[in-house]
């Protein structure tokens, strides 16, 4: 790999200077209630909530991860940056809900639909399920980056990011968050673009590429025979994951949370749908690229994973590999701080504040700040171990969200869609769906330890993502059948919280959040996104 020159540092430092200008703008201005530090003061318009939904779901696990996809043969998993679909969920479905509602948080919803039961367990799993995914496979991965780019040890590149980020996130709160994510989003997506079109130039144009490679390598459907990615679960699951990560996570809500009304809200939904297919080009296509120069003699890597950065290194010219690394360092950063503050946000008001009620304002606030700097370190504890993954860190990620999403999912959309759902049927599939899912992420890691065609060695060895549709089929039926021996919440308390208990004023009121322009370019996202599925299928299932 070539490393950075002086022109790509001044770059990177201008880059830096901007987004530290930024930040410390925004830490100047008062910020003495949860509302401002926490949803930014509610005042965020559609184009900033678009953008920041966007930084915060792509950092350095998807630069790395999905470009080690396209270059290890792992073209199935595309189909979770097909997702727009579920974004515009989000905005249309999801939204108004959480918006008449005047929720901060997600458990905060799940206690005004269900009980306070249903607050804690949701909070205390989020908090367990981000430091040890989100944060640390963020960590692992920027390391990875950076690293690699600049040439210095793993540990002084991904501690001194990660507490970089740290500090403005603390300081600054959900305000300085989504101000520099806009800032990371454009620089990202301009960094990533350039190179995906130079790396098709290099390789010698699409038509080259898929010469090099085959056409069949481009086949996102595989027979349901598939030991690995059979069509029919991956599609059922990765829809399971995507509604949870999209509609009903603390980090990705957040976002829509902070918008002035609905309709900024929506339109930041719809906004942050188009932006989502950009990863496809952006992340994926580059790592087929690298693939396609490896297979023609003109580059050279280990692993799939370094795909990307060996790439940029060779392809890109002075100043402009600058620019791409802060892109991958903007990755990293938006990816944590979002994290981060969302942290910050469930512990403080989910648990701290239902523990002690009658605290003030901006002692609340300075609990955030603590919680923050606690999960910076939880996750900085973490690294030694997520450094021993296997290969795939983007599958990786997958493969635990399927363990963790079909319980919230599946009481998220019937508590919503099903207004004969009650708070013990919530419980019950939260706590057994818990359950069953690190119990199957136990065996799967033991798996080793088990005599090959023992019981305990089958069920490790089900399918992944044959087991994520089968798993939210069971959370389903745990939530309704055990539902049915307990009565029905009252109108009173479903009021304006599900699909059957809405009022006239409400569903005016959301009608006029919007108008025939959003609808148009949510029926265009939607379009793009077949056009794509069809696009990348070579074979008939």
């Amino acid at each position: 790999m070539k490393g950075l020159d002086t022109l790509d540092w001044i770059v990177i430092v201008i880059y830096f200077a901007l987004l530290l200008g930024v930040a410390w703008w925004v830490i100047k201005q008062k910020q003495k209630n949860t509302e401002d530090y926490f949803l930014a003061g509610r005042n965020i318009g559609w184009f900033m909530v678009g953008a920041s939904i966007f930084a915060s779901n792509i950092g350095s696990e998807h630069v790395v991860g999905l470009a080690g996809n396209g270059a290890g043969d792992k073209m199935p998993l595309l189909i979770y940056e097909l997702h727009a679909w579920i974004v515009l969920m989000l905005g249309w479905v999801f939204l108004p809900f959480y918006a008449r509602s005047g929720v901060f948080t997600m458990p905060e919803f799940l206690e005004k639909r269900f009980d306070s039961r249903s607050r804690w367990v949701l909070s205390v799993v989020s908090l367990v399920a981000y430091i040890l995914t989100k944060v640390s496979v963020t960590i692992y991965a920027g390391g990875i980056v950076v690293s690699a780019l600049m040439g210095i040890p793993f540990w002084i590149g991904a501690v001194a990011t990660v507490v970089l980020t740290g500090i403005y996130t603390i300081l600054g709160g959900m305000r300085a968050v989504v101000y520099t994510e806009t800032i990371q989003a454009i620089v990202l997506v301009v960094g990533a673009g350039v190179l995906t079109v130079m790396g098709l130039d290099a390789v010698g144009g699409w038509g080259e590429l898929k010469a090099t490679i085959g056409d069949d390598y481009f086949n996102m459907w595989r027979p349901n025979s598939d030991p690995d990615y059979p069509w029919l679960p991956l599609f059922i699951t990765s829809t399971i994951v995507g509604i949870w990560y999209w509609c009903t996570d603390q980090v990705i809500v957040q976002r829509v949370l902070t918008a002035k009304n609905i309709k900024e809200g929506r339109r930041g939904s719809i906004f942050g749908a188009l932006l989502k297919l950009l990863p496809v080009f952006l992340f994926l296509i580059p790592g087929v690229v690298a693939l396609g120069l490896k297979m023609q003699g003109k580059l050279n890597w280990d692993s799939p994973d370094e795909a990307f950065p060996v790439l940029m290194s060779q392809i890109l010219p002075s100043g402009l590999r600058g620019l791409v690394a802060a892109g991958l360092l903007a990755a990293l950063m938006s990816s944590l701080a979002s994290v981060f503050n969302s942290c910050s946000t469930l512990f403080t008001l989910d648990i701290y504040k239902k523990i002690k009620p009658n605290k003030p304002e901006a002692e609340l606030v300075k609990t955030g700040q603590i919680a923050t700097f606690f999960v910076v370190g939880l996750g900085l504890l973490w690294i030694p171990i997520i450094s021993r993954l296997s290969d795939g860190l983007y599958e990786y990620l997958q493969n635990v969200q399927a363990y963790i999403s079909p319980p919230i999912a599946a009481v998220f959309l019937l508590g919503i869609f099903y207004k004969r759902i009650n708070a013990n049927g919530a419980i019950a599939t939260l706590v057994g769906g818990f359950i069953i899912g690190f119990g199957k992420l136990t065996l799967e890691i033991l798996k080793s330890s088990f005599s090959e065609g023992s019981f305990l060695f089958n069920i490790a060895d089900i399918n992944w993502l044959v087991f994520g549709a089968y798993f939210f089929a069971m959370c389903i039926a745990i939530a309704v059948i055990t539902s049915m021996f307990y009565p029905a919440p009252t109108e009173a308390q479903l009021q304006g919280l599900t699909f059957g208990n809405i009022t006239d004023e409400q569903k005016a009121n959301n009608k006029s959040s919007y108008n025939i322009w959003d609808i148009l370019v949510s029926i265009a996202v939607i379009l793009l996104v077949l056009y794509i599925m069809v696009s990348f299928s070579t074979l008939s299932l």
